[in-house]
């Protein structure tokens, strides 16, 4: 017996990094775990690592900043698995650029998949929560948190979903759903691996982001939200948690 047997949990961003990691963490504890990400190869790849290791996991397709895409999604994993208990916005993008240079598709793309695509799985999740007494947890960043350097989109979207996060926790203190937020720093992952220092960047201002250290693991986020959407939470609504090194002690 785990702390999620008998529930469903909803993992975004399942096919890589955290969300893999949260996927496989949250099935070894008893979960039935619909995976879901854009790439559908990679998060049907997820799933049956969870069946592997005993435990039960669907992939599903999912543009988290299509609105289409997302409500087909949730259709489909509560049709297989059933409505879910927890779900887990893992899903994000992110670069490295000196603003100057920032396109305004780079800057719409990734505030669309970080915040527009947090807030399209609480809403069409939420139903479902308010029903079982459900629980979200959010992906943020320390980066939503304090100041880092050639990161204006990414610190906006971030610092969205902090915003996002405690509005949704206050809006549903009272009907039993509780709403978090984990606040990882460099933690390796392909993700991570994207962000391609631009020409110039000043090693005195990313020394700000580093932790001494180093990277953490997915699997140590992991284990946070775990925690978080576990019923060992239960008195933790509208909190963002930092696992980043003691970044922003």
């Amino acid at each position: 017996m785990g702390r999620f047997t008998g529930k469903v949990a909803v993992v975004t961003g399942a096919g890589s990094g955290i969300g893999r990691a949260t996927a496989l963490r949250l099935a070894s504890e008893g979960a039935a775990v619909a995976c879901l990400d854009l790439a559908e190869d990679a998060a049907a790849k997820t799933a049956a690592r969870t069946c592997e290791e005993g435990g039960q996991g669907r992939a599903f397709a999912c543009d988290v900043s299509d609105p289409v895409s997302v409500l087909a999604s949730v259709e489909a994993l509560v049709g297989n698995l059933g409505p879910p208990d927890a779900v887990c916005n893992i899903a994000g993008i992110g670069m490295f650029a000196h603003t100057v240079d920032q396109t305004l598709d780079g800057w719409d793309r990734i505030l669309a998949v970080n915040l527009t695509g947090t807030f399209l799985m609480c809403q069409a999740t939420l139903p479902y929560l308010l029903e079982r007494s459900g629980n979200i947890v959010n992906a943020a960043s320390n980066a939503g948190i304090k100041g880092q350097p050639y990161s204006a989109a990414y610190c906006a979207s971030k610092g969205g979903v902090i915003a996002l996060t405690r509005a949704l926790a206050c809006e549903y203190l009272e009907r039993g759903v509780r709403i978090n937020a984990v606040a990882p720093g460099g933690i390796d992952t392909p993700m991570h691996a994207q962000f391609a220092l631009p020409e110039g960047a000043s090693p005195a201002l990313l020394a700000r982001i580093m932790s001494p250290m180093g990277f953490g693991r997915p699997e140590e986020v992991a284990g946070l939200i775990a925690f978080v959407a576990s019923d060992e939470a239960r008195y933790v609504t509208g909190s963002v948690l930092s696992m980043d090194g003691g970044i922003t002690a």
